[in-house]
């Protein structure tokens, strides 16, 4: 790889299936003798998982859509130059769930923030650092919060409060993928979630497989 490493995300809606697929692709490239880094967001870094604790669990606070935007970011920004940026440069092939994608189509989509708003915090916080590779699982808006749901009745981390959102918040944000796929069609790749596991996998990895050697 040159010594440069590939940053890929996993994005979309509750219960599309983003975790299964992050270990059936790492898998994938630990089996052709690949470095792989997994992480998600929010968190990464110690600071990034307290901001994470406010933001995702049922009782973490009720934060206006600004408010929640720049915990997301100031998360983000301590993990790209703490866990990313580090990883990259020593070659290592990065996969996080969920990255700017989620902020653009949560906090915009979703909750109404301008889209400006967000697009100058990604240059004021970040940089205008993006992914390599971005996969968007796409999934019928009930399917995926059914499965959403019955993953949490296992768990017990509480963290649950954007699946307490309404169907239709989660109509929005299934559209903001979508819309955001168009916006940025050389890095992102839709992925139809409602198809076997091992389908789902066996594309995602034949194209980042595709996207890497070409480094």
């Amino acid at each position: 790889m040159s010594g440069r490493g590939f940053f890929i995300t996993l994005e979309g809606g509750e219960g599309t299936g983003k975790s299964t697929q992050i270990k059936l692709l790492a898998d994938s490239l630990l089996r052709n003798n690949r470095e792989v880094v997994i992480t998600r967001e929010p968190g990464g870094t110690p600071e990034a998982e307290s901001i994470r604790n406010l933001l995702v669990h049922r009782d973490g606070g009720r934060w206006t859509p600004v408010a929640e935007t720049l915990l997301f970011f100031a998360a983000r920004q301590m993990h790209i130059e703490n866990l990313i940026k580090p990883s990259l440069t020593q070659g290592k092939i990065v996969i996080s769930d969920r990255f700017t994608d989620s902020t653009r189509a949560y906090q915009s989509y979703g909750h109404g923030l301008e889209p400006d708003l967000i697009e100058s915090l990604v240059q004021l916080s970040i940089g205008g650092f993006e992914p390599d590779l971005t996969f968007i699982l796409d999934l019928d808006v009930s399917l995926g919060l059914a499965r959403a749901g019955q993953r949490l009745s296992q768990s017990e981390t509480g963290e649950d409060r954007f699946e307490q959102m309404d169907q239709a918040f989660h109509e929005r944000l299934r559209q903001g993928f979508l819309d955001i796929a168009r916006r940025y069609p050389d890095r992102c790749v839709v992925m139809d979630a409602n198809r076997t596991i091992e389908a789902v996998a066996a594309d995602i990895s034949r194209i980042a497989q595709e996207r890497i050697a070409h480094v």
